[in-house]
């Protein structure tokens, strides 16, 4: 919310979920609020969906006919290629349908019209948020809602042989920053037990030098691409131009990481890419990130900074070597 401040004059909000969803109000139209968002994208806005139409809610079978007689009125829309519907409510909503139901509905009045509806992917999305007593209902492309999963709530399915969840994290940086992993070849990862980064990047292919003075997972043993250094990375020396990645997810304070990572740049090649977390400890987050990308400038180009779905108290860092 003040990230949001700062940048549009004016904003009001309404609280929908408590710390979590929240109505707003702008002094500006749809087009000129989605081109600031996209000039320069907040950090820890994950998703916006735009209020098109407000319909009452009537906890009952009227109300699946008013988002149907909604779709036929919006004809032209479906046209435009493939589609997703998109529901989420508040606890306690008076709206009566599940997400499935909904989408079950819609998806016939689409398809009834000569449209194409899909679950991945998207071309356009149609959000619904189901609130106490209304329903909000808003059309737009997966790049003006920030996401093409509702709410920007990106859910990864776990793996048997998945040694932690923070390998869903680099899973969604990878496609919030449109990095593409199996693309670098030599990684180094800071501060990696139990390995949950490392092993995403040995399943892509690279090789892996992985440092933390703590065991890693032993189903990493089997990978012969990987380097294992039972070490504290400050203690630890590289020659010049080794690799073209580096990752760090450490639970350290916000600048002894940044110290650390500057230490280890020399390692990095000319337009290697950084992907870092940085924990905010304090009770002013805007300026701890301020803080940190200013020193880690003084090397990188800051790409992207984001609150993933997946990070709890903290960001992540997308940067490249200058």
């Amino acid at each position: 919310m003040e990230e949001l401040r700062r940048m549009i004059q004016g904003i009001k909000f309404t609280q929908l979920i408590a710390g979590e969803v929240f109505r707003i109000d702008v002094p500006l139209n749809r087009e000129e609020m989605l081109a600031k968002l996209q000039e320069s994208e907040p950090i820890f806005l994950r998703h916006i969906q735009p209020i098109d139409r407000i319909v009452p809610i009537q906890g009952n079978a009227d109300d699946l006919q008013a988002l149907s007689e909604l779709v036929r009125h919006a004809r032209m829309r479906w046209e435009n290629g493939s589609t997703a519907i998109h529901l989420r409510r508040v606890e306690g909503t008076s709206f009566p349908y599940s997400a499935a139901d909904t989408k079950a509905v819609l998806d016939a009045v689409i398809m009834e019209l000569g449209g194409e509806t899909t679950m991945q992917s998207p071309e356009q999305i149609l959000s619904i948020f189901a609130g106490q007593s209304e329903l909000y209902v808003g059309w737009g492309t997966p790049a003006e809602q920030l996401s093409d999963w509702p709410g920007g709530a990106i859910r990864f399915q776990r793996e048997d042989d998945q040694i932690s969840r923070a390998k869903f994290k680099l899973l969604e940086a990878e496609r919030a920053f449109k990095l593409y992993l199996e693309t670098f070849r030599e990684a180094l990862d800071i501060g990696a037990a139990p390995g949950g980064w490392t092993q995403l990047l040995l399943e892509r292919g690279l090789r892996v030098t992985s440092v933390d003075p703590a065991e890693l997972h032993p189903k990493l043993a089997a990978y012969p691409r990987l380097t294992a250094l039972k070490k504290n990375a400050s203690d630890v020396q590289f020659a010049p131009g080794t690799f073209d990645l580096l990752v760090c997810d450490m639970s350290w304070s916000p600048m002894q990481m940044a110290k650390l990572v500057l230490e280890k740049a020399d390692a990095l090649r000319d337009g290697a890419a950084a992907v870092i977390t940085v924990k905010l400890m304090h009770k002013k987050p805007l300026q701890t990130i301020r803080d940190v990308v200013s020193k880690l400038e003084t090397v990188f180009e800051l790409r992207k900074a984001k609150q993933l779905f997946h990070n709890r108290d903290e960001i992540t860092l997308y940067l490249v070597k200058r």
